[in-house]
């Protein structure tokens, strides 16, 4: 699993011209999923993006979490994030799971994420066409795999 982390001033998803979420101050966080990531990753990766300090405390030092500024966050799926462009120039994307894997892994990381950060987050609509909009605070941006987190 591989998330694109976006520190945010504001972020929202539209799908056919309606807003389905929406959020000032917090994280927007992309998700691409492959057919091997499990429970384990799911777990892993809840908890370590909700404690991630990447807020300014009081001293303008990346030392706060979302939880501890009190923010909001947008979980959206997003299978190219999978994308391999080592052969060619047109990315290949037969390492991103397929729907009927993906989905149930896109759920379960939304509802454990929502677990270990304690409220709702926003999302999108897993294979719809979405129009992600953003204002990235910073610029900060985390990349994350958690085939690589040791």
């Amino acid at each position: 699993m591989k998330v694109v982390i976006q520190r945010v001033s504001e972020a929202s998803v539209t799908i056919d011209n309606i807003v389905v979420s929406k959020i000032n101050d917090g994280l927007l966080i992309l998700v691409g999923i492959v057919s091997d990531d499990t429970k384990t990753d799911i777990d892993w990766l809840a908890k370590k993006v909700a404690n991630l300090r990447v807020f300014n405390d009081e001293n303008e030092v990346m030392n706060k979490s979302l939880r501890d500024v009190d923010g909001e966050a947008i979980i959206v799926s997003q299978f190219t994030l999978q994308a391999s462009t080592k052969k060619g120039n047109r990315p290949s994307y037969i390492n991103a799971a397929k729907p009927d894997v993906a989905i149930p892994l896109y759920n379960q990381l939304v509802n454990q994420f929502e677990i270990e950060f304690g409220k709702k987050v926003g999302t999108g609509e897993f294979g719809a066409d979405m129009k992600v909009s953003l204002i990235n605070d910073g610029p900060v941006t985390i990349i994350i795999d958690t085939k690589h987190r040791v």
